[in-house]
């Protein structure tokens, strides 16, 4: 079977969902838009808490295993990704974070010298995140209100929530109103992409208005097999149906890779392009010998620190099931209450050892105890608060590297994360530093004990120790076909998103950025596919 469009769209995430609907409402083109996951209509991905539902085992997320990571001592961890349209807005916590100005104008100055006349400073992308949003509280230079994309202050905050806001300001960090502002250090609470307790993935913001569009064609359960290349260029896509039956869909104008950081250079591999050597390995003919394809993988690793309440604070424990379905009629009921909460409320941005210089950790504060599924087992059931924290500018390297020839297989992912010395000593100092909040009124009257790490030894050894068991992926990996300058030989993409070597193929996932941004992606990624768009609507 054969189908022919104008544009394809590989992979249903945030920035596929983008750059899809614009081109088939905006471009007027006619689009196929690929997911192999599953549809976002399901209550648990609509409620803002559903996130803890999701992570530790659903159909919704994809679950990849890293190889052996031989500086953990041979741990093997999980990197889920979402296995949904909408990917990752559609099953994160929904936290509405771009990074700071110095990110974007440090792609700027990676990609300067490249002769396409496409800046991606600050200045320039900024008009792309204040167009999709739409935010309930600020209306400003960086904010915008008339966006797709719903913009909102948490629905509900944990009492856990205020007290770490209070003890890390005690401690001497600034309120921060708005960590998407003029600053980005110190400590307050997120946003979120949600309203009224209902997400706001970039399904429902971008794909859901164009349902009735006949433009704009959705094949949910499709795992595309490889990309078509003939004579140079990308004329269309292998992919699998829901009933096994391989189908081949063609392209007048450009193929649009959007399927994530792990699985678009994998498809890049299994099409011919990719290290020649690896893919002779896999006995896959070459057609563009790019050695950046799957290299430079870059995760924000995350370790947690969690205490114990000397009351019921915080959202709940498993064997309350009483609590918990009182706030669920609360939220069928009046739309009000936890369950309009992801449970991240609150945050900060600090620097241990320098605090005036920018920030190198970003923490999350959880009202329960939580940890990955990996590590499930740890620490018993019980009200608590976590706090996790995350080193958002990682020096540490990763790869992505293919299994084998058959697409049905994983890729072999190594993200390394923490392997860099330098990423290992800024995690042990945020480790320090949260630490020493558990200890600051007011959080410190509401804990009975610290449970991990252990507040008896705060020594660099113990706590490299600490972080060796516990790190684990903030679900950011990025940069695994990034774009660079015409001399980076390790450049997969030029600054137009274009796949070098390859005629009418683009990556606009986050595998094209440089340098991944201090902060969540999921905002980044879904102006990489606004830009996408305007790239190929020639509006930029």
């Amino acid at each position: 079977m054969s189908e022919k469009f104008d544009h394809i769209v590989i992979g249903g995430g945030s920035s596929g969902c983008v750059v899809a609907a614009r081109l088939a409402s905006e471009g007027g083109a006619k689009v196929l838009l690929l997911e192999a996951g599953h549809s976002h209509h399901h209550p648990l991905l609509d409620m803002p808490p559903g996130i803890f539902k999701m992570i530790n085992g659903s159909k919704f997320m994809k679950y990849h295993q890293t190889v052996p990571q031989e500086h953990l001592d041979g741990r093997i961890h999980d990197v889920p990704q979402g296995n949904v349209l909408g990917g990752g807005s559609s099953v994160n916590a929904q936290v509405y974070m771009r990074g700071r100005p110095s990110d974007y104008d440090e792609w700027e100055s990676i990609l300067r010298g490249n002769n396409d006349g496409i800046g991606w400073g600050w200045d320039d992308v900024l008009p792309h995140f204040r167009g999709m949003e739409s935010n309930n509280r600020l209306n400003n230079d960086l904010h915008g209100i008339e966006g797709p994309m719903l913009v909102s202050d948490p629905g509900h905050v944990n009492e856990f929530s205020r007290w770490f806001v209070q003890a890390v300001q005690a401690m001497g960090e600034p309120f921060n109103p708005d960590f998407n502002g003029p600053m980005q250090r110190g400590v307050g609470f997120y946003q979120f992409m949600n309203r009224h307790g209902k997400r706001s993935s970039a399904a429902y913001a971008f794909i859901a208005p164009q349902e009735n569009n006949p433009n704009l064609t959705v094949q949910l359960h499709c795992a595309v097999q490889r990309i078509v290349i003939e004579n140079g260029r990308a004329v269309g896509v292998e992919y699998k149906d829901k009933s096994g039956k391989i189908i081949t869909a063609n392209a007048k104008g450009d193929i649009i890779l959007t399927a994530g950081a792990l699985v678009t250079p994998k498809l890049l591999m299994l099409s011919g392009i990719g290290p020649a050597d690896h893919l002779a390995e896999h006995g896959i003919d070459c057609v563009s010998d790019l050695p950046g394809v799957g290299q430079h993988l870059i995760d924000h690793p995350e370790v947690p620190t969690t205490a114990i309440a000397n009351g019921k604070y915080g959202y709940y424990k498993q064997g309350d099931g009483w609590r918990m379905l009182l706030n669920g009629i609360q939220f069928k009921l009046f739309g009000s209450g936890p369950i309009t909460s992801a449970g991240f409320e609150a945050g900060a941005f600090v620097n241990p050892t320098s605090p005036d210089d920018d920030p190198t950790i970003q923490a999350f504060c959880v009202p329960i105890v939580y940890l990955d599924r990996d590590a499930l087992g740890e620490l018993e059931d019980d009200y608590g608060v976590t706090i996790t924290t995350v080193v958002i500018k990682p020096r540490s390297r990763g790869t992505v590297q293919l299994a084998s020839a058959n697409p049905d297989d994983m890729p072999l992912v190594s993200p390394n994360l923490l392997k860099h010395p330098d990423d290992m000593q800024a995690m042990i100092e945020g480790q320090r530093f949260f630490m020493k909040a558990f200890n600051t009124s007011p959080l410190a009257e509401r804990l009975s004990s610290i449970a991990i790490p252990s507040p008896d030894d705060l020594s660099d050894e113990a706590l490299r120790a600490h972080c060796k068991r516990f790190v684990k992926t903030n679900y950011h990996p990025s940069s695994t076909a990034k774009m660079g300058a015409d001399s980076d030989k390790m450049a997969v993409l030029d600054s137009r998103m274009r796949v070098r070597g390859i005629d009418g193929l683009r990556v606009c996932d986050m595998s094209a950025v440089p340098n991944i941004n201090a902060g969540n992606t999921n905002a980044p990624a879904m102006m990489l596919g606004d830009r996408c768009a305007d790239l190929i609507m020639n509006r930029l």
